[in-house]
């Protein structure tokens, strides 16, 4: 399968209708085609050669979505950087991937100087803007100069590209997505979002996430039609729904909870609106039955996954969302396995589990990451034995509802953005004033979790709280950072001397049934 393909559907099968609506701007999928083949072409023009990297870092447009399809016309990789990450942390993963080209929008040219001296690979800037600032190759530009080329032909097996999630040593791991790995779960994204042709769907979520890639993809080859904020503002958000007529959207549950809250909510026409899928982490019950409440004629898909996986993997429908009747119950759920994929619960020995136990959960299936970038050891062990270790904990019910219950990787899910405890304990560490520290997830109504950090501070330092938020805060992105601090004399290790948090952890979770929110 090719990721082109998917937009050569579009054009062949609605070629006049409105592909893209980005503010003032908007074409169709005959005019799309014309700007990402010319878009292809000069990126070659920049010495570019097959499966070279470009990074994006940048909010949401309609141009992001143009070089989603113009890399892998021109046989080349994207690399989409997490806009909330501190200059540190996207100097390491620019390295990390060799990237020659960087494109960057006018919000974050303004960290550029601080990346200077400090990149490997980088040869050229390029400017997404409307104009281009000192040093940089202009996107409009470089389209406007540029004739159109043919596909290059890149699919299958080939790296389309590569998306970095947080790491378990404490570096981010760039997870290689293929060409049928994205497209396998474009087409679970259209059935699983209920996308048609005739749908408008609202890039809400940044559009460097994996879950993104799935639903744009999955639209496109349907034809239908792409909305475009920069980024989340509930107010834009609701009007732009108004007014763009949006038909389908996808958010995290943190999002949904700010919208039903917005002061005004009810003096927007969400008429055109039928669904709203959500992920990224669990959805309170009280705001979803919250939101139905308000939107009775909207339908909610929960999408349960991980990068790795492109990242969907099951699917918890509409019809199950009530708290009445035969389904209720499956609310709790993360829905059943997607239709390209298959699911099963294992023990230690990658054994499958009888229904209703608790067990790993693993994958396996088309969308599927190819490896780890330039990690073989940990792409190994993820995927022993044929089949994608996903981490969490869970159970399968007699009719094949997948129940998480608990996380098998250390891991903190903060407004649907992945934390990894030991890369915040070895910033925390750092701090002079650190004897010893562990990172926990502490349940939280506004962002599901909220990351803690439990200190043993050194005999003869005093610090405070503020102190060591305000130093993670220059190292590490704020969504990372603790949000509260405690210090204590010792930390509860066992025989062994490994740090016990579940000890740490149980005061916060003692009268909750599972140790996710």
């Amino acid at each position: 399968m090719q990721l082109t393909q998917s937009l050569k559907r579009a054009v062949q099968s609605n070629p006049q209708g409105i592909a893209t609506v980005s503010g003032e701007r908007q074409q169709s999928w005959s005019a799309f085609l014309q700007r990402i083949t010319c878009a292809a072409s000069g990126l070659l023009d920049l010495g570019l050669e097959n499966n070279d990297r470009v990074a994006i870092l940048s909010f949401n447009s309609d141009r992001y979505f143009e070089l989603i399809y113009a890399l892998p016309w021109a046989g080349l990789i994207s690399v989409p950087l997490n806009i909330r990450l501190a200059p540190a942390e996207i100097i390491f993963l620019l390295n990390d991937s060799g990237a020659k080209v960087l494109c960057v929008d006018d919000e974050f040219s303004a960290m550029l100087p601080e990346f200077e001296g400090k990149l490997d690979t980088v040869e050229t800037i390029v400017s997404m803007g409307s104009n281009a600032f000192d040093g940089a190759v202009s996107y409009e530009a470089l389209v406007a100069k540029s004739e159109s080329i043919a596909d290059t032909g890149a699919g299958g097996d080939d790296i389309a590209g590569i998306f970095y999630t947080g790491g378990t040593t404490g570096l981010p791991k760039g997870v290689m997505l293929t060409h049928d790995n994205l497209v396998a779960n474009g087409l679970n994204a259209a059935h699983g979002f209920g996308f048609t042709k005739y749908s408008r769907y609202l890039h809400a979520a940044p559009m460097f996430h994996a879950a993104d890639a799935a639903a744009n993809i999955g639209l496109t080859i349907l034809g239908g039609t792409h909305v475009f904020v920069p980024k989340f503002e509930p107010e834009l958000v609701l009007s732009t729904l108004t007014t763009c007529e949006v038909t389908n959207v996808m958010l995290v549950p943190t999002m949904v909870n700010t919208l039903v809250n917005t002061q005004g909510f009810d003096t927007y026409d969400l008429s055109s609106l039928l669904r709203i899928c959500y992920g990224g982490s669990p959805m309170p019950e009280a705001v979803l039955l919250k939101a139905k409440a308000l939107m009775p004629h909207v339908k909610f898909a929960q999408a349960y996954g991980m990068t790795e996986l492109s990242p969907i993997i099951t699917i918890l429908d509409d019809e199950y969302h009530v708290t009445e009747g035969p389904r209720a119950g499956k609310i709790r759920s993360a829905g059943q396995v997607v239709l390209s994929g298959e699911l099963c619960v294992v023990n230690r020995d990658d054994e499958e589990l009888p229904r209703g136990q608790v067990g790993e959960i693993v994958v396996r299936g088309p969308m599927v990451m190819k490896g780890y970038w330039n990690r073989e050891a940990e792409t190994a062990q993820a995927l022993m034995n044929g089949w994608m270790h996903t981490g969490d904990a869970g159970y399968m019910d007699d009719d094949g509802f997948v129940f998480i219950a608990d996380r098998v990787k250390d891991m903190i899910i903060s407004g649907g953005e992945n934390v990894y405890s030991v890369e915040v304990e070895n910033t925390v560490q750092k701090h002079p004033a650190v004897s010893a520290c562990a990172v926990i997830g502490i349940p939280s109504e506004e962002w599901g979790e909220e990351v803690i950090a439990v200190i043993v501070p050194n005999e003869y330092d005093s610090v405070s709280e503020e102190d060591i938020i305000a130093f993670c805060k220059d190292l590490i992105a704020g969504y990372k950072c603790p949000r509260g601090v405690v210090f204590v004399d010792a930390l509860p290790t066992s025989g062994a001397g490994k740090i016990l948090k579940n000890k740490l952890r149980e005061p916060y979770w003692k009268d909750r049934g599972k140790n996710v929110n």
